[in-house]
């Protein structure tokens, strides 16, 4: 297993510093200063990192992204669960979880900063009720597709609640529960950027906005790439290492 793990890394590794060179080959042969080459992007980078401006406005937007992720993930996982289970509240609910889901996310960023003001609790709410839809479609999917044999099996055993929810419920809902979280992971890192264009004063996304008036697209790839890193960080080295340790069962 180690051996395949070590595999994988080195990869990627080289499946990216195939990418950094075509980057650079095709930046020089452009020679325009709205496609620079990887080198001049990575200068960049390390001038803001020196600065504390890079690290300073990246942690503030990882602050919003882990506070909106979390809320997204418990609600929505609650909410779905609740909708696969429960027919009648499904179709209560449907509507207005379909509704939200379709729902770009820019007219309800727009909406919650009208309504409730261009406040940190403001973007926050934005970026979770932008995420929290799909989290609940996907565990919703989860809740329905639970195997009703191994639940009365439980109840045959008399197994109590709680072991029926750790041995039982959970492992089937295990593979549910990373791809609303893989997938969330990807789409609230977008829409956090937008939600710091529109209205703060801080964060990466308001960095791009403010390096994007002057098309200054250097500081923009420099911002956009450190961001990316931490978020691909998080992938490899958070979920999918939780994501094994959750699945050893099936080995």
């Amino acid at each position: 297993m180690a051996a395949i793990l070590a595999g994988g890394v080195r990869t990627r590794l080289l499946s990216l510093l195939v990418m950094v060179v075509l980057w650079e080959a095709a930046g020089r042969l452009a020679g325009n200063r709205l496609f620079p080459p990887a080198s001049a992007v990575f200068v960049a980078f390390w001038r803001e990192t020196l600065s504390g401006a890079l690290p300073l406005n990246l942690g503030i937007t990882l602050v919003r992204i882990a506070a909106a992720f979390a809320l997204s993930m418990v609600c929505g996982a609650a909410l779905g669960i609740a909708m696969g289970r429960l027919p009648r509240l499904d179709r209560v609910l449907d509507v207005w979880l379909t509704g939200l889901l379709n729902l770009p996310a820019l007219v309800l960023t727009v909406l919650i900063y009208v309504w409730f003001g261009l406040s940190e609790f403001s973007a926050i709410l934005a970026v979770t009720l932008n995420k929290l839809p799909t989290t609940a479609v996907t565990l919703r999917e989860g809740a329905r597709a639970l195997d009703p044999a191994l639940l009365e099996m439980a109840r045959v055993f008399r197994f109590p609640r709680r072991r029926v929810l750790r041995h039982v419920v959970l492992p089937q809902l295990t593979p549910y529960l990373f791809a609303a979280a893989r997938s969330g992971l990807a789409l609230i890192w977008k829409i956090v950027l937008v939600v710091e264009l529109l209205g703060r004063s801080d964060g990466i996304g308001f960095q791009i906005e403010t390096y994007f008036q002057l098309f200054d697209v250097t500081d923009i790839l420099a911002y956009t790439i450190a961001f990316s890193a931490v978020v691909q960080a998080l992938e490899w080295g958070v979920l999918q290492p939780l994501e094994r340790h959750a699945m050893r069962w099936r080995r």
